[in-house]
């Protein structure tokens, strides 16, 4: 178990990509969170499989709504104090 602080960068608000990432990474079983950040961002904190979170990233940049032109990674110990997978506003 691993967890992932992923950013998206790019057309990636205001086009469903929280949404997006919250439906899937329930879907995949994943705890964690989505939010839009003031810079244009996307933030997503996922704990989980280090393959589902991949999956995770993989559908981001390739499936999700808009245009990921970046991406950056942190990878953390699992902390397990997540519960569920959420969109915070």
């Amino acid at each position: 178990m691993v967890r992932a602080v992923i950013r998206l960068y790019g057309i990636v608000q205001g086009v469903g990509m929280r949404y997006f990432i919250w439906r899937e990474a329930r879907k995949l079983g994943l705890r964690g969170y989505v939010r839009n950040l003031e810079d244009g961002s996307v933030e997503i904190v996922a704990e989980g499989e280090n393959d589902l979170i991949e999956t995770l990233v993989y559908l981001a940049r390739n499936e999700g709504p808009g245009f990921v032109s970046d991406l950056k990674i942190t990878y953390e110990s699992d902390r397990g104090d997540l519960k569920g997978f959420k969109i915070v506003h």
